[in-house]
């Protein structure tokens, strides 16, 4: 195994103490601000701009630093359609068989039921791919450390950055999502983690009334 090199750190800024909490009161008042929405325009988004939140997104940190996310970023209109089919024959046997009373009764308040107009409305359709291991040219497998943990820390970069660049979201997670790879065309050894769909929100959207906990009801200092 090659020994990584080492060299000084760049690009690190330090602030004054009110300069740290200006910052940081200003950034958690711009994502107190974002909210998930089920209604998407189909205003078209530039794929410059999917591109630099994706670049924010591979600046996560992750185990052994093996980058194992893969975002598959689809504006295609016949591509997101077969995935909308797809996922709602998932979804159909979620809500009719597979979803236990309890889970039902969750989702109840907001609303959700195995349409997903979204899928093809949206201009944007990220699939989000976790390497279960690597494969090299010959074939050989490489294990992969906190792949899921890593992905997920990438996710939540992404949808933070498409919510500083004025995108809405919604993190849809059919299950199984077995077909993605059928459609995108992924190898065996990715396996999918769930859709960010990204767009404007519809005119007129609504959102559920819903409140976030406070910061001491899932907070404890020491």
């Amino acid at each position: 195994m090659t020994e990584a090199r080492f060299v000084p750190l760049a690009g690190y800024r330090s602030f004054s103490e009110p300069e740290m909490l200006e910052r940081s009161r200003d950034f958690a008042i711009e994502l107190s601000r974002r909210r998930t929405v089920r209604e998407f325009s189909d205003r078209p988004i530039p794929r410059e701009v999917i591109e630099n939140c994706l670049r924010a997104a591979g600046t996560a940190p992750s185990g052994a630093h093996q980058q194992p996310w893969r975002f598959m970023a689809v504006a295609d209109a016949q591509i997101k359609h077969r995935i909308r089919v797809a996922a709602e024959e998932e979804e159909r046997e979620f809500y009719t068989h597979r979803a236990p009373p309890d889970w039902l009764a969750a989702l109840a308040p907001l609303g959700t039921h195995a349409e997903k107009p979204f899928l093809d409305i949206a201009p944007w359709l990220i699939a989000v791919f976790y390497e279960r291991f690597g494969l090299d040219a010959e074939g050989l497998k490489s294990k992969r450390y906190y792949p899921h943990e890593s992905v997920g820390i990438a996710c939540g970069f992404l949808i933070a950055a498409l919510h500083h660049a004025g995108i809405a979201t919604l993190t849809h997670t059919p299950s199984p999502m077995g077909f993605l790879n059928e459609i995108l065309g992924r190898g065996k050894n990715e396996m999918p983690f769930l859709v960010l769909v990204a767009g404007y929100p519809a005119v007129g959207c609504q959102v559920p009334d819903i409140t976030r906990f406070a910061l001491d009801q899932y907070t404890t200092f020491f």
